[in-house]
């Protein structure tokens, strides 16, 4: 039997620290609870919205008026290289522990912040590598159907930030089926050590907003010419950072009630204490404005932007 909860602050689960309360919430660990939390909902003619790691997320100040249901299982298991884990366990937590037992060869992603479930939702990457680099199989719960179902890794439809269960919100995603190789336990645990502290450089840490809200943009040749020029660095799939166009649209440090486009990374729009989720939206529109009419470029949110 579930135990679901009503209206139920959310900004503490998130890791923006913003958002209102949920008019119905419920912890689910297994697969059989989200079939039941889903059907609970049904019944009574809510729509359900998955939360897990919370990491990329803005939730209204107004709330959800529906059933949030918090996927909180880590349960995860290793059978020679290969790994199966719940969706709502933590990636570096995975990623530590994998290298213990002599498995690796994912630690460019530590550091990431999330469930392993979110960072196949959004093909989350960094340093070359991507989550789909290493998911061999994503199982999953159509909530509309009933169906469960396993999807081969060529079929989730893998891309820059983007996946099939990103494009189809019907399908939860339950479990991750990893495929790791022998590594060194202590050079595991010294490639992750580095990579955070690579990241700790380049991105903010342990601040109040959802990692990059922007998705680096594919721009036309002459602003991927620009950046390689000045930055000396070859671009990826013609994409250019969103963090180098927003400082050179003049947005770096651009601040909107208690919201800021961070002085370090401009991509990180930071609650600085009291940020609202208007605060963020209407800074993050701001700032889609001026790189638009400075460069033509259309910045996509990789952020999830939830509505009441």
């Amino acid at each position: 039997m579930i135990d679901v909860k009503e209206h139920i602050p959310l900004a503490s689960y998130t890791t923006f620290k913003i958002g209102g309360l949920a008019r119905y919430f419920v912890e689910v660990k297994s697969e059989d609870k989200i079939r039941e939390a889903v059907a609970w909902a049904k019944e009574r003619g809510l729509r359900h919205i998955l939360l897990s790691g919370c990491s990329n997320v803005l939730i209204p100040d107004e709330g959800l008026d529906a059933l949030v249901i918090h996927i909180s299982s880590e349960n995860h298991s290793f059978a020679d290289t290969e790994l199966v884990a719940d969706a709502g366990c933590d990636l570096l937590a995975l990623i530590r522990e994998a290298g213990k037992r002599g498995l690796g060869g994912w630690e460019k992603l530590a550091g990431i912040p999330g469930s392993i479930g979110g960072a196949i939702r959004g093909n989350a990457g960094a340093f070359g590598s991507e989550i789909k680099d290493f998911a061999m199989k994503v199982r999953a719960y159509d909530g509309e159907r009933g169906e469960m179902r396993e999807f081969e890794s060529p079929i989730c439809d893998f891309s820059y930030r983007h996946s099939y269960f990103k494009d189809h919100p019907e399908w939860i995603i339950t479990h991750v089926y990893v495929a790791l190789r022998k590594v060194d336990p202590l050079e595991s645990e010294k490639l992750a050590t580095e990579t955070i502290r690579e990241r700790e450089k380049r991105h903010l840490q342990n601040v109040q907003a959802a990692g990059s809200f922007f998705m680096n943009p594919v721009a036309s040749p002459d602003i991927v010419a620009m950046f390689e020029q000045e930055k000396n660095v070859k671009s990826r799939e013609q994409r250019v950072p969103a963090g180098w166009l927003i400082e050179k649209a003049g947005l770096k440090g651009a601040k909107e009630g208690g919201a800021i486009a961070s002085l370090q990374h401009p991509n990180y729009i930071v609650n600085t204490g009291g940020a609202t989720a208007r605060d963020v939206l209407t800074l993050a529109a701001r700032i889609k404005e001026a790189v638009k009419s400075q460069f033509g470029v259309e910045l996509k949110e990789e952020a999830a932007i939830l509505s009441r």
